[in-house]
């Protein structure tokens, strides 16, 4: 799981069987202290909520693929939350 801020959204008009209906958001992802890491992705919404300026939290690879509502679509990352708040320990 990666934390993720909501950077912006992706307009398909052509999907594979399986993805219509869904939403698709560019994602920055983010470390423990909120700070840019790595390129931004594409990922689809598997909440049907999250939007722009959202922290969120994404899975990657089968994860992605399973979170979806139709199983095994071809997805390489999904937004599997939104976050409430991130309190560091220690």
């Amino acid at each position: 799981m990666q934390l993720g801020r909501v950077e912006g959204t992706v307009v398909a008009t052509i999907k594979s069987e399986g993805l219509e209906g869904v939403r698709f958001l560019i994602v920055q992802p983010l470390d423990k202290h909120q700070r840019p890491v790595g390129d931004q992705v594409v990922a689809a919404d598997a909440v049907h909520m999250a939007g722009p300026g959202e922290l969120v939290y994404v899975v990657g690879s089968r994860e992605a693929a399973e979170a979806m509502p139709v199983r095994f679509v071809p997805v390489d990352h999904a937004i599997v939350g939104i976050v409430d708040e991130v309190a560091l320990i220690g």
